[in-house]
């Protein structure tokens, strides 16, 4: 059993929600209208799902697929090896792809995804991050498009974890893990 906590919010589930959906105008504008969104799983699950109702509701709509990438484990920090779980199963060759994971910390999850749908020979890759966390960063690599940048704290909720738990809040609140 997992202990209650007190979690101290961050962004409110209406703040998630107006940024998303601005972050969707954005993507409508410079995005192709044929595109593939491949969302990094588990923690960006929610705002995976988000983002493609509300490019929707602005008549674009992408394929999606699903690749889980792994390097945390049930650690705080990233081991630093990224690992694959769970592959996507659409081609990627000539398609335009668009990456979306949940946060920008080290930069390596995001770098082997992007390094390695290029060399399946996607035509071009974009990449959207809820978070941002810049202070942290072990990887040359930038989003093209960020939700929000985060303090340097654990942060969970909307999809984001601490050993598995925390994912179904629909806010971005943190804890204090050290």
């Amino acid at each position: 059993m997992h202990e209650k906590r007190s979690i101290p919010v961050l962004y409110s589930a209406q703040e998630i929600a107006e940024r998303v959906e601005s972050l969707a105008a954005e993507l409508a504008s410079q995005m192709p209208q044929e595109f593939l969104m491949v969302s990094l799983l588990r923690g960006s699950f929610m705002f995976t799902a988000d983002l493609a109702r509300a490019l929707s509701g602005m008549g674009i709509h992408p394929r999606i697929d699903f690749m889980t990438l792994t390097s945390y484990g049930s650690a705080t920090e990233s081991s630093g090896t990224v690992t694959i779980s769970r592959d996507i199963s659409e081609e990627v060759k000539g398609a335009s792809l668009l990456i979306i994971d949940d946060i920008l910390e080290t930069g390596r999850t995001l770098s082997f995804a992007v390094n390695l749908l290029q060399s399946r020979g996607a035509s071009s890759i974009k990449s959207a991050v809820l978070l941002e966390k810049p202070g942290k960063r072990a990887v040359d690599i930038r989003a093209d498009f960020v939700g929000f940048t985060v303090p340097d704290k654990f942060v969970v909720g909307y999809g984001l974890d601490y050993a598995n738990h925390y994912r179904e809040l629909p806010f971005i609140g943190y804890l204090d893990v050290h």
